[in-house]
C-alpha cells in the first residue's frame, strides 16, 4: 500500500486529528502528515500513539512533517 498524504496545514484542532483518524479508519497504516503548528503536532502524535503507530517527526521550514507507520 502506498503512503497516504494528509495535508492539515492551516487547520486548527481538532481538524488535523479528525483527518488523520479518518485516514487510519480507512485502513491506511503508512501516513505522511503535514501540519504547521505545535498543538496539531502534539495532538496528532498522541492519536498515532493511541492507534499503535510509530511517528517520526521533523521540521521543514514552517511545516512539521509527521511520518507514521505500523
Amino acid at each position: 500500500m502506498s503512503t497516504k498524504k494528509v495535508d492539515a496545514r492551516g487547520l486548527s484542532c481538532p481538524q488535523p486529528v479528525v483527518l488523520v483518524d479518518r485516514a487510519i479508519a480507512d485502513g491506511n497504516k503508512d501516513l505522511e502528515i503535514l501540519v504547521d503548528n505545535e498543538v496539531a503536532r502534539e495532538n496528532v502524535s498522541r492519536l498515532l500513539s493511541r492507534r499503535g503507530l510509530k511517528a517520526d517527526i521533523r521540521q521543514d521550514g514552517s511545516d512539521i512533517i509527521i511520518r507514521a507507520a505500523k
